[in-house]
């Protein structure tokens, strides 16, 4: 038990949130940040640091990214000064920026939050961008649900 515990007490006073991006790492700014082959031209916005990890497990993404630390929320009492979008608008309206990727959950809270940032994106003249939603890779049109059928086919594109 021992050396779990001193790992836990170690990560527990290294690991801190980029004030860059918002990502956990134990520099400052983070790896992701630091990396000179990443494009600054891109920025995914996210809610939560385990959907960096996520995105980066599937590996297409080379842009650089940024943590809200939630979604809107009026059931849970979380405004926008309670989030990091005073700290993404800033980045954004710096120069470079061509593009945000809105990479937000497809629920009532996300997509909330997906429209209150393009709203707030939109004068600065950069590429506002949504993550497409709908059939998942191998999944089955009779057992999907009828939001994501709906998403699906609101978001089709030519094949």
């Amino acid at each position: 038990m021992a050396p779990l515990a001193a790992a836990l007490t170690d990560a527990a006073e290294k690991v801190r949130a980029c004030s860059t991006c918002g990502a956990l790492d134990t520099m400052d700014p983070c790896a992701l940040c630091s990396a000179h082959e990443r494009d600054d031209g891109i920025i995914c916005v996210v809610a939560e640091v385990g959907d960096v990890w996520a995105l980066e497990r599937a590996g297409a993404f080379k842009g650089r990214y940024h943590v809200l630390g939630g979604v809107l929320s009026a059931l849970d009492g979380v405004r926008p000064e309670d989030l990091r979008f005073a700290k993404l608008l800033e980045r954004a309206s710096a120069g470079g920026v061509r593009e945000v990727i809105l990479a937000l959950a497809a629920t009532v809270d996300g997509q909330t939050t997906a429209h209150y940032l393009a709203e707030r994106l939109a004068p600065l003249g950069i590429i506002v961008s949504r993550l497409s939603h709908g059939v998942p890779v191998g999944g089955e049109l009779d057992l999907l649900d009828d939001g994501t059928l709906f998403a699906a086919l609101q978001s089709r594109r030519p094949s």
